[in-house]
């Protein structure tokens, strides 16, 4: 909905002033979808020759979710920490071989189901169980883990930011594409040097059209729109990031309680419970 308001009021301020100051919108309206064509044609058939297709495809179920609001607040965090908890709680008081069957099959684990939102999302499960079986080995050291760790979560790092960067790259090259439409316009314009001035002067003002469409559709729409999935794809590695250190806590031989505590501190401050709401919300799920 944020989004939607922040469009139309740009578009609401930049067009409304136009038409305040006497401006024709007759003349954008005729020229711009012939402009639009020009300018979004030549730079969708760019953006698809500059991208592997898994990231066409990445970039195509991202844009959705600038529409819907963040998935990760407080009471996800709190879910997610609470879950950490019991898993290293078991871990502690049964010992590792006691997780090993709720690793490996966490969609059958009795503690898994207890937490649907978190437990319904493959990668955090993944990204969760995976190392959680390695400290059951007990082949790898906590700096080792760590190291893989960072890599991994480097790894998500880049394939989430592929979409983005390419955003950001037709974001750049919009502006370039409205200026080959408005020379397309002025060398349309030339052609038709023996009509009146006032008929050269309309065909002028509707080359200029793709020069301004070209700027607006570049730093108006697109260049805000990489700008608001890369904060949302950041709220996604700070998770991983926040399971990594609860487990490296744990496995540096911290208690399961001081082990979450370590974890909420890597959360943005927004989203962050307090200690004191972290600590009821694993009491009431004890």
């Amino acid at each position: 909905m944020i989004v939607l308001i922040g469009y139309a009021v740009a578009m609401g301020c930049i067009f409304g002033v136009y038409i305040l100051h006497g401006g024709n919108i007759g003349v954008i309206l005729t020229a711009l979808p012939f402009e639009l064509i020009t300018i979004f044609g030549g730079a969708l058939g760019a953006f698809a020759v500059n991208n592997q297709p898994k990231v066409l495809k990445a970039t195509l179920k991202l844009l959705p979710t600038a529409l819907k609001g963040s998935k990760y607040t407080k009471e996800r965090y709190l879910e997610l920490l609470t879950l950490l908890y019991d898993i290293l709680q078991k871990a502690r008081k049964e010992g590792l071989m006691s997780i090993e069957k709720d690793v490996e099959e966490p969609h059958d684990s009795e503690i898994f189901k207890k937490y649907p939102v978190v437990g319904s999302d493959h990668h955090v499960v993944e990204f969760m169980t995976d190392y959680l079986r390695m400290m059951v080995s007990g082949n790898l050291n906590s700096h080792e883990i760590e190291a893989l760790m960072d890599s991994e979560i480097e790894t998500h790092h880049q394939e989430t930011h592929a979409p983005i960067a390419a955003l950001t790259r037709l974001a750049g090259a919009l502006p370039a594409f409205g200026i080959v439409a408005a020379v397309l316009g002025v060398v349309n314009t030339m052609g038709s040097v023996g009509q009146p001035p006032a008929v050269l002067g309309g065909m002028i003002a509707s080359a200029l059209v793709g020069t301004f469409l070209g700027i607006l559709l570049a730093y108006g729409v697109v260049e805000p729109l990489a700008g608001l999935l890369e904060q949302k794809t950041e709220e996604g590695s700070k998770e991983f990031q926040c399971i990594k250190t609860t487990l490296l806590a744990s496995m540096q031989g911290y208690n399961p309680a001081t082990a979450i505590e370590f974890g909420r501190k890597v959360l943005f401050s927004t989203e962050r419970p307090s200690f004191l709401e972290l600590e009821s919300h694993v009491r009431g799920k004890k």
